[in-house]
């Protein structure tokens, strides 16, 4: 009902900055939020950055903040993570999500590899 399409992943030196995209396409009309989570290997996925398309501030996990920020598109139903001051912990695959009025992360996307070298 729902796809999810990633872009922007890459590799780039610790320091450096990168910006990834996605859009969203289908069954969108009752979108309330979109987000992003990441997973490195060996580990949980985590909570990055989420923000609400009714309003509101959008959040962040502590490990991002002041360095990650995330933009919306209510039109396109898209969601951008800028990122800046990468630092080789963030090296992760990246997904995008999207939740619906009262469900929470219904939808996920294929992933978006991020690299961060030293």
């Amino acid at each position: 009902q729902v796809q999810l399409t990633e872009s922007g992943g890459g590799l780039v030196q610790a320091g450096g900055s990168l910006k990834l995209s996605c859009a969203a396409s289908g069954r969108t009309a009752t979108t309330s939020a979109m987000g992003w989570f990441r997973q490195a290997p060996g580990k949980e996925r985590e909570f990055v950055a989420a923000i609400r398309w009714a309003g509101g501030g959008p959040e962040y996990a502590d490990s991002v903040k002041g360095r990650f920020t995330i933009a919306r598109d209510i039109s396109g139903v898209s969601a951008y993570l800028q990122m800046y001051s990468l630092n080789v912990d963030d090296t992760a695959v990246y997904y995008c999500a999207i939740a619906f009025r009262g469900r929470s992360w219904t939808y996920w996307g294929q992933g978006t590899q991020v690299t961060v070298s030293s």
